[in-house]
């Protein structure tokens, strides 16, 4: 449908992605020289709040797979990456070439960019946007929760009260006493940063741009990611919020934490690509890392022989820290906002760095 007729200055957004009717109404409130192209029955069922997959049994038959195609190659903008599948984002991407904005629903929806293959000719024609900072407090609480956690051992409590054992006492780790290496400055991990420090943490966090005195709010320091192998000995607790990119893979691995003070806690919001699972096993089995909180892993769903699993010092959590009632609305103003921002010639926020694929 290349040959649709697009309205001056208005702007044709295909709903990709589930989207209810009360949200969609909520864009169009917003931004009302948005036209939304949407048919609720041509998009999956959702199982829960921001399950924008939905129900993986759901199918279109062939003319409804049509009509969706039709509605996304007739759109200036994509609310969502189609079937959140990246080779339909491609299909979408060089069927359209009157698409300009791809909004993805993921923070991290970088990766999907990526993985989608496209080229440089596409990559510079199609703008593409994440929904970060919309996860910022949810994961922030869940990074506190683990560093308690740690803290407080956790595990042992949860040992003993199983056991039905009553302990001797014993002194807890004290969050207002600790030093938490925050990985990434992000929207997650500036909330990460600014929840630990109002507890009376002293928080270092990472930026491989900005180092030395930093001007974010409960940081007192930032170290380049190259570097973080230098203060590990010095902290209690690591936090990582950082994106899954090459540069990222595996940059807390063996080296990090041999080096890290023993008995640190680990927390990992971000993804889990930057941790690698094997070291982290080994650091765990010989008490370098005393507690594990972990809401992202290498591989999900996490496979049933991960010794992750077993271990009575980590706590997995079905990648779902960030998902909050009000996730689906936040991602409707944001994309609002956004809309607002294109039709008025501003620079879009949360803008995926194509080359790196953040």
């Amino acid at each position: 449908m290349t040959g649709v007729s697009r309205a001056p200055g208005r702007l044709r957004v295909a709903v990709a992605a589930p989207l209810s009717e009360e949200n969609c109404a909520l864009v169009q409130e917003l931004e009302p020289r948005i036209d939304l192209v949407v048919d609720h029955s041509l998009l999956p069922p959702m199982r829960w709040p921001a399950d924008f997959a939905g129900d993986p049994d759901w199918r279109r038959d062939a003319g409804r797979q049509r009509a969706y195609e039709a509605a996304i190659d007739s759109a200036d903008a994509l609310y969502g990456i189609p079937d959140v599948d990246p080779a339909a984002l491609a299909r979408a991407v060089r069927a359209n070439p009157g698409l300009r904005w791809v909004h993805t629903m993921a923070a991290g929806g970088g990766g999907q960019v990526k993985a989608a293959g496209l080229t440089a000719e596409e990559l510079g024609r199609v703008v593409f946007t994440t929904s970060a900072g919309v996860h910022g407090r949810p994961l922030a609480e869940f990074a506190v929760f683990g560093v308690l956690a740690g803290a407080k051992d956790l595990p042992r409590l949860t040992r003993q009260q199983r056991d039905r054992e009553w302990s001797g006492r014993w002194t807890m780790g004290q969050v207002s006493r600790q030093t938490v290496l925050v990985l990434g400055l992000g929207g997650i991990g500036r909330a990460v940063a600014t929840a630990l420090h109002a507890l009376g943490a002293t928080v270092i966090g990472t930026s491989r741009r900005d180092t030395g005195v930093p001007d974010v709010p409960g940081v007192c320091a930032v170290v380049h990611p190259d570097r973080i192998t230098e203060v590990a000995p010095t902290v209690d607790a690591v936090v990582n919020t950082l994106p899954g990119t090459d540069a990222t893979e595996h940059l807390v691995g063996k080296r990090f934490f041999e080096a890290l003070r023993p008995g640190a806690c680990l927390v990992n919001v971000g993804r889990g690509s930057v941790v690698d699972e094997t070291a982290l096993a080994d650091a765990l089995d010989s008490g370098r890392v005393g507690f594990a909180a972990l809401d992202v892993f290498e591989k999900e769903p996490l496979p049933g022989d991960s010794p992750l699993w077993d271990h009575e010092r980590v706590l997995v959590s079905p990648h779902t820290a960030a998902l909050d009632a009000a996730e689906d609305r936040l991602i409707a103003e944001l994309f609002a906002a956004n809309a607002t921002r294109l039709l008025d010639g501003q620079d879009l926020l949360n803008q995926v760095n194509t080359v790196e694929f953040y």
